[in-house]
Parts: structure tokens; sequence; C-alpha cells
């Protein structure tokens, strides 16, 4: 006698084969992701590491992080190949008593990055804090007080639509009305532009912001502004409706409700829009080289005489610098080692933004919960 069958045990048929073939599938699809991933931030590290750290003490290449980009000379002095920066290079000569020395120079190729890091991490900050504010006030309007008819949607529908525009686009948008058209409060009038008297002897002349900080804000926020909105606004959903009429029914505006019972608990998700949307922001190159980035700027932005002309400041961008020295310039190996490492500089200042924002959001995970 054979013994009966486990009706429990799975069976064998096509609709489970083809179930395991598209299981399969999606698993080497996804681990072919990560392997691709894998090697392409391998490499740049591995590439990237050799220009950023030293084999010797203080094992961190500090004049490539702390100076400005130079041009880089080599020549041959006494038999001995010599590379040196721009500035050392004059100082060599005097110190030498020579007039002329042969050299090669290369752009871009000594110093360091200095003021394209400043200028990266001045704009996300900025941009975010912008997008941020501006994002979580439309989508706690949207989820709150909206009455839901055809002009929420067509909101809903602008912004799901925005966030399929290419950064080129947001460029032009930048440049046309950031930089070129925005009013500026002068003390005299500008006949080739638009002006209008405020009184005391001041104007609002339509000359733009010019490319600063300022302009490139705005643009990277409005870029940013779709992600922040959709996750803020499904946060904003995912808090239980009994949290508001709890509040409601203990004699609370609905304003109160929402400031204190809904936008703790949506925090955490309002917190993961952001770590999406610096993906988004920091790496864009077109945006910014039509409104904030310049191709060499020693300045720091915060030597000023006015603290306000610190937001009229252009800056350096490592995005932008990636992309003048990697196109913009013969290629070599100077110019090799800078590109891979401002690369590296530039993952690690994203991957630390990012991790700050994961841990904010567990910490407040953690105090928050329902």
């Amino acid at each position: 006698m054979h013994a009966p069958a486990n009706p429990f045990n799975v069976r064998k048929s096509s609709s489970r084969t083809v179930e395991n073939v598209a299981f399969g599938l999606f698993r080497a699809a996804t681990y072919f992701i990560l392997a691709c991933a894998t090697f392409i931030f391998g490499f740049i590290f591995v590439k990237g590491g050799e220009t950023v750290f030293r084999a010797h003490f203080p094992f961190v290449n500090v004049p490539f992080l702390t100076q400005s980009p130079e041009t880089l000379y080599v020549f041959e002095y006494e038999g001995k190949k010599m590379e040196l920066g721009d500035k050392e290079f004059r100082a060599f000569k005097e110190n030498h008593g020579l007039k002329e020395l042969p050299a090669e120079s290369f752009a871009h190729s000594a110093g360091g990055i200095f003021p394209c890091i400043v200028g990266t991490v001045l704009l996300v900050i900025g941009s975010m804090a912008i997008a941020l504010f501006i994002g979580v006030s439309a989508a706690i309007y949207l989820s709150e007080y909206s009455k839901h008819g055809p002009f929420v949607r067509f909101v809903r529908l602008a912004i799901l639509n925005l966030a399929g525009v290419p950064s080129i686009v947001f460029g032009l948008f930048g440049l046309g009305l950031f930089v070129v058209f925005m009013p500026v409060l002068q003390s005299f009038h500008n006949p080739a532009v638009l002006s209008l008297p405020v009184g005391f002897g001041h104007y609002l002349n339509f000359s733009g912001w010019n490319v600063c900080l300022l302009s490139g804000w705005f643009t990277l926020a409005f870029m940013a502004l779709p992600v922040v909105i959709i996750a803020s606004e499904e946060s904003l959903k995912a808090v239980p409706m009994g949290f508001r009429e709890g509040s409601l029914a203990l004699g609370a505006t609905k304003w109160q409700a929402i400031r204190t019972n809904v936008l703790p608990y949506a925090l955490p998700g309002m917190i993961t829009s952001s770590i999406l949307s610096i993906a988004r922001v920091a790496g864009e190159t077109a945006p910014i080289m039509f409104t904030a980035a310049y191709i060499v700027r020693d300045k720091m932005p915060w030597q000023v005489e006015h603290p306000l002309d610190f937001l009229f400041q252009g800056v350096m961008a490592l995005p932008y610098h990636i992309y003048v020295v990697s196109s913009k310039l013969p290629q070599n190996e100077y110019t090799e080692r800078v590109q891979y490492g401002t690369a590296f500089v530039f993952l690690v200042i994203v991957m630390g933004i990012a991790l700050t924002s994961i841990l904010l959001r567990i910490r407040m995970r953690s105090r928050h919960r329902w």
C-alpha cells in the first residue's frame, strides 16, 4: 500500500513554473543592478582614493581638500622631473633667479577643490531648506485643507509632470526668471530694464539676481519640489484619522491638530523625501551652470563687506568642476586624477548628507510611534 499523498505539498503546475521563472528573473535583475552599482562606485573609490589618500602621515591629501584649483606645471630641472602648481612654480622661478623655464601646463590639475566643496554644500543645504519649506506647506494644504475637485486634480497632475521635466529645462527656467528678470532693490533708476519706484529714492529694477547662490537655490529647490510634495503628502495620509479626530474632539483647532498630532508622526517620511531630493539636486550640472556656478572663483561666498551680499555670490561646485575637467580640457594623467578625486569627494559628501537625514529619521521614528 502506498502512503497517502500529503495534501499540503506544493503541486507542480505551469503557473507555478512561470512564477518561479519570473521570480528568478527579478532576482537576477536585482543582483545585476547591485553588481553594476558596486563596480561603478568601487572603481571611483579606488581611483579617487589614490588622489585623496596618501601612504604616509597624515594619510590624507590635505592640499587637495583645502586649496583652490591651480594650473599644473610639469618640467625638468637638473635632471629631475618636477610637478608644481602655479603659485609654487612662480616662487620656484623667483627663488632660483629664472626668468624663463620651459614647462608644460595643465589647467585645473594642481591645487585642490576646497571652493567646489564649499559651493556644493551651500547649494544643497540652501535648496533643500527652500524645497522642504515650500513642499511641506503645499503637501499640508493638499492633504489636509483642499477639497477634492478638478483644480486639485490638475495641481497633482502638474506636480507629477514637473517631476519628469529635464534638468536643462529647469536651468533655462532659472536663467530666465532668477538670473535675468527677478527684481532687485537699488538706489538708482536703470533705464535698460523695467523699473518701479518704491519711494525714498529707491527702485525695483527687474535686472535679475545674476549668477549667484540665491538663483541656484531657488532653481534646485523647484527641481526637488515634486519629490518633496508627493512624499510628504503620502506621509501625512499615512497618519491615522483618529489622531486628527481626537484632537478636534478635545477642542483643538484644525491647525493645532495638524501641528501637534499629525506633523510629528509624518516628519520621518518627510525627511525621507529630503533624502531622495538630495540625490536629485546634488548631482545636477545644467541648472547650476546657468544660475550659480563659475569655472574658477577663489573668493569664498562669505568674503563680502555686507552680510546680504553673501546671497548674491557665485560659487564653484563639484559636479560642474567634474564636467569642466572631463570635457573642456585635454585629457591626460593629471586631469584624470583630479576627475576621480573630485568624484570621490562628491560621493562622500552626498552620502554624508543622506546618512545624516537617515539617522535623524530613525531618531524621530523612535520618539513618535503609534
